[in-house]
């Protein structure tokens, strides 16, 4: 007997074994893993690159530079500048991680090897996250550079007012953006001129367009660093700045976000999360540049005009020794060093000037604009000395200069006239008594000299020695200070009397007469 056994029958397509639960977050997990690594890699391929390396390493080093030469008015920052002054130090080095970061996006292209990256695994909109990813460290590296900067000045006992985090963040945001617009350039013009050519075209346009004084407020708040106003005058108030920082920084982080997100879209990107993210980045550009529209300039341009006009309506005032100082809120700590050169000025004058009140009043002039270079009027008060927004280095030179002149003429306006032997004693009260005369002498006359006539520079308009002057000054400072102190408090009323020629000068206070003709206009 024979028995069939029957072959079981293979089914040609085999039962697929049920995928573990967590297999798809794990390659999700790989996917980012991957994306993270190869952002590694491109952070450290950038550093290598020579303009990137040098000019991060030249911004450093001009920290590094400036936190040293802390002289002078470097003691006494304003920080509403200092921040602002913080926006121009990363733009170099955005420009090279622009350009850089072109040259490794385009990297497979340039080497042939694009068919190769095609077979990766690894989608290209990934790699262009991955060069995105790269370009954070070097953000993160400006905002460190900022961060020291600005706490360098804002730690100094004589720093006055405050920052804004808003304008701080601007010089980080640019290093992002740049960053972006490099990987988006190379995805839409594969070529290594169009970086070049883009920041040459983009520094024209904002500089020729966006920030001319003919363009409108809300157009030239569109460039990517605000103008900082930066005429080479004094400090304002913030009150008085009217600048959307926190606005600008919306503004910028939208747009550094749009770009990035325009990036991956441009290489194959079509996912729900990036759909919603370049939609969210869009609409933060739009609000940040909507949010920097000016409004209620009327009540900004009443509240300059007053800080310029009638300035004791904003300030405050205390008494120390006698006088009387007024200062913007922001620089109520700065009181007690006006105080100091007052005292010391006072204390070489005769009586009664030694017992006169004074008034030091802070003023500013936003006439012209703001943080613009002028001279401030004299004041016509009697008694009332001016003192600037600046304080430190030759900035106390020309603070003693405006006591010493109003002790001796009795106004600021009066002492603009001034053309006799009263120079000489308003020049040694400035400086009989500072541990380097010479020195704070060539520093105050605009042409840094110490011989023959020039201009002397003051709080209000300039003064100006002849000659003459000048060189019974020297024979002065060459003497010891305690005796011609003595003459000049003995001597007092002739000293200040306009009839007082500089020869007669030179005899009471017992140095040789000096020669030639004598004439205001004996300038240089």
């Amino acid at each position: 007997m024979s028995t069939t056994v029957e072959e079981p029958t293979m089914d040609p397509t085999p039962t697929p074994t049920p995928a573990p639960a967590d297999a798809a977050p794990a390659r999700a997990a790989d996917r980012t893993a991957a994306v993270l690594a190869l952002a590694r890699v491109e952070a450290r391929e950038l550093v290598m690159q020579i303009p990137v390396l040098f000019f991060f390493l030249l911004e450093t080093g001009l920290l590094v530079w400036k936190c040293w030469d802390e002289e002078g008015m470097d003691a006494f920052p304003v920080l509403n500048t200092v921040d602002r002054e913080t926006q121009s130090g990363p733009l170099l080095a955005s420009i090279a991680l622009l350009i850089c970061v072109n040259v490794a996006v385009q990297r497979d292209r340039r080497n042939g090897t694009a068919q190769q990256f095609g077979v990766l695994p690894m989608e290209p909109w990934r790699r262009t996250l991955a060069h995105l990813l790269s370009v954070v460290p070097f953000a993160l590296l400006a905002a460190l550079l900022v961060a020291a900067e600005y706490a360098w000045s804002a730690l100094k006992p004589g720093a006055v007012g405050h920052g804004s985090l808003g304008e701080l963040a601007v010089g980080p945001l640019m290093v992002l953006l740049t960053g972006a617009a490099g990987v988006l350039l190379a995805r839409l013009l594969p070529s290594s001129l169009v970086p070049i050519l883009f920041a040459v075209a983009a520094y024209f346009l904002i500089t020729s367009l966006l920030m001319t004084d003919g363009a409108p407020e809300g157009v030239r708040r569109l460039a990517p660093v605000l103008d900082t106003g930066g005429g080479g005058g004094d400090p304002v108030p913030s009150d008085l700045l009217g600048r959307p920082a926190a606005w600008h920084a919306l503004y910028l982080a939208g747009l550094c976000a749009l770009l990035a997100c325009a990036a991956l879209l441009v290489a194959g990107g079509r996912t729900r999360a990036l759909k919603a993210v370049t939609a969210v980045a869009l609409a933060a550009t739009a609000t940040g540049a909507v949010g920097q529209l000016p409004r209620d300039t009327a009540a900004l341009d009443a509240a300059r005009k007053t800080a310029s006009t009638a300035p004791e309506r904003v300030q405050s005032c205390t008494t120390r020794g006698g006088a009387t100082y007024c200062s913007f809120p922001e620089w109520n700590g700065v009181r007690g060093e006006w105080a100091k050169v007052v005292d010391r000025v006072r204390a070489a004058a005769g009586a009664p000037a030694s017992d006169l009140r004074l008034t030091v009043r802070q003023r500013i002039d936003t006439s012209g604009g703001l943080e613009v270079d002028g001279a401030l009027a004299p004041s016509t008060t009697p008694g009332e000395v001016t003192v600037g927004t600046r304080w430190g280095g030759n900035r106390v030179g020309e603070f003693a200069v405006g006591v010493a002149a109003v002790l001796v003429a009795g106004t600021e306006a009066r002492a603009d006239a001034l053309c006799d032997g009263r120079m000489v004693t308003v020049m040694w009260l400035a400086l009989g008594s500072d541990p380097h005369p010479l020195t704070a002498l060539r520093d105050l006359r605009l042409d840094d000299a110490v011989t023959g006539s020039g201009v002397v520079l003051a709080p209000t308009d300039p003064l100006s020695l002849t000659g003459q002057q000048t060189e019974v000054l020297r024979a002065l400072l060459d003497r010891p200070r305690a005796e011609v102190t003595a003459r000049v408090k003995a001597h007092w009323r002739d000293l200040t009397s306009p009839r007082t020629t500089t020869a007669r000068t030179a005899r009471l206070l017992g140095v040789p007469v000096p020669k030639g003709e004598e004439t205001c206009a004996d300038e240089e």
